[in-house]
């Protein structure tokens, strides 16, 4: 057996992003001595939450960087918002009323936090950013667990998690593709995402467009934990189905581009599929309401694709994009170079700029600037496109992360049909289906993944030093 892998372990925690350094660094300071297994090479460590850059947080007043005050109601609301109610309440409420204690545990494990950024998501009351992005607060938790005596091993792929009856006696992982090795533990901690790089996966669930899908997260995240767990008798929670996708750039690479290759123009820009056609309302609300449900709509679309149009108007209203767009005098020409009927897309455009009326444009807010007579309309920011140059992004979906999981209790106990099992525990993307039934809320994935990891990490410990605990409830 690898130096790295020898016991014995009061904790195994299997994942190496937020969740999983959450429950690592809870585990330890409980007085665990605790073995991290991270599937993804050292530089490429941290899951999801390398490319993430805020946490969506619960305060009564000013608290850090955030402004003013985002009462429980309030949250819930904006999450059942985008859930349209598909969500589990209890669950949901004890994760935003645990949101509030977070932020400051956050600072004092080295995370550090800046106000919201300016061209992007007006978030400034609501979603604290990572100074340095998620990498940033990845490397501050890694740094964190070293100073605890955690043991992490990369490029550790378990392959299954060993039951006997309600109980686990250890796993099995091979290290660097070398020799299956058996490790056993007290407890575990399963926090290592969901199936969203397993295209296959993918395509058994969305059929076989889902193989023109990007995938904008990690690719260690494979669903063989998960998969193994469900094969064992765990209940799922969640619709295969269902995800994190948001409309990224279709120059974007097939795995791991990360937020940079979101595209955050669509509010001031007409979007066409292959065929020249809009196929939605643009501007139907501030874009933090919206943006996450753009993958879903261009996933639809033949080919799984679209083109976001804007004009010299727009150019420097909205987060500048990792790749430039394409240039062009004309929008047949546009087209052109988009590989669209040029005919088509000027009648497309000529239409739309018809349908236009004066008014008072205003970019942050909901202006009421409306086409009239078009369908599908544009309620807000419809301005004709008719100041050149003219710029065009293909779209494609982007996946983040799938939501088909296990189901938790409150404590992160992870379930059978039986009964929850009895030193096995949940966090992060593996159990965000039992609250985002559908939709995305900017920030909430990294509070899942924050206060789960905290509970699972706690119960843990707890667990293996013997010692009963009872969970507070926020």
């Amino acid at each position: 057996m690898a130096n790295d892998l020898q016991g014995p372990w009061d904790v195994i925690v299997v994942g190496g992003g937020n969740a999983a350094l959450c429950a690592a660094i809870t585990a330890a300071e409980a007085g665990a001595r605790v073995l991290i297994l991270e599937g993804a090479p050292k530089p490429y460590r941290g899951g999801n939450s390398r490319h993430t850059r805020n946490f969506r947080c619960m305060h009564r007043g000013p608290l850090s960087v955030l402004t003013g005050s985002y009462a429980e109601d309030e949250y819930f609301d904006d999450l059942l918002l985008v859930t349209k109610g598909k969500t589990d309440e209890a669950l949901a409420r004890f994760v935003i009323r645990s949101s509030e204690e977070c932020l400051p545990w956050m600072e004092a494990h080295g995370v550090r936090f800046q106000p919201s950024l300016s061209g992007t998501l007006s978030l400034s009351r609501t979603n604290a950013f990572f100074l340095g992005g998620g990498k940033a607060l990845v490397n501050a938790y890694y740094n964190m667990a070293q100073d605890l005596g955690v043991t992490v091993v990369y490029e550790a792929q378990v392959t299954h998690v060993v039951l006997e009856g309600d109980r686990f006696t250890h796993v099995e992982v091979s290290v660097a593709s070398g020799p299956t090795e058996c490790v056993s533990g007290k407890s575990v901690v399963l926090a290592s995402g969901g199936f969203q790089s397993d295209v296959d996966w993918l395509a058994r669930a969305w059929g076989p467009a889902a193989r023109n899908f990007l995938i904008r997260g990690t690719p260690y995240n494979r669903g063989v934990v998960l998969r193994d767990m469900l094969d064992q008798g765990c209940e799922s929670v969640g619709d295969p189905t269902q995800c994190h996708a948001v409309a990224i750039d279709g120059r974007a690479p097939k795995y791991d581009g990360g937020i940079v290759t979101r595209l955050d123009c669509v509010p001031f820009a007409v979007v066409v599929n292959k065929h020249c056609e809009r196929f939605y309302d643009e501007g139907e609300d501030v874009w933090p309401k919206r943006y996450a449900i753009w993958g879903r709509l261009v996933a639809a679309q033949p080919g799984q694709v679209g083109y976001a149009l804007i004009d010299a108007k727009s150019y420097n209203l909205f987060m500048p994009s990792v790749f430039p767009p394409v240039k062009a005098d004309t929008i047949g020409e546009l087209g052109q170079k988009l590989g669209l009927d040029p005919a088509k897309l000027s009648a497309t455009v000529g239409a739309f700029n018809d349908a236009c009326r004066p008014g008072k444009f205003h970019p942050t807010e909901r202006d009421g600037l409306a086409t009239e007579g078009l369908t599908p309309p544009k309620t807000n920011w419809a301005r004709p496109l008719e100041t050149p140059p003219f710029y065009g992004y293909q779209l494609r979906p982007g996946v983040t992360f799938t939501y088909l999981g296990l189901r938790v209790t409150q404590d992160a106990a992870v379930q059978t049909r039986s009964g929850p099992l009895r030193n096995v525990w949940a966090a992060g993307e593996m159990i965000a289906g039992s609250i985002l039934g559908q939709g995305y809320l900017a920030g909430f994935g990294m509070t899942i993944g924050t206060v789960f990891g905290r509970v699972a990490g706690r119960q843990a410990a707890a667990h293996a030093l013997t010692k009963k605990e009872t969970l507070r409830v926020a």
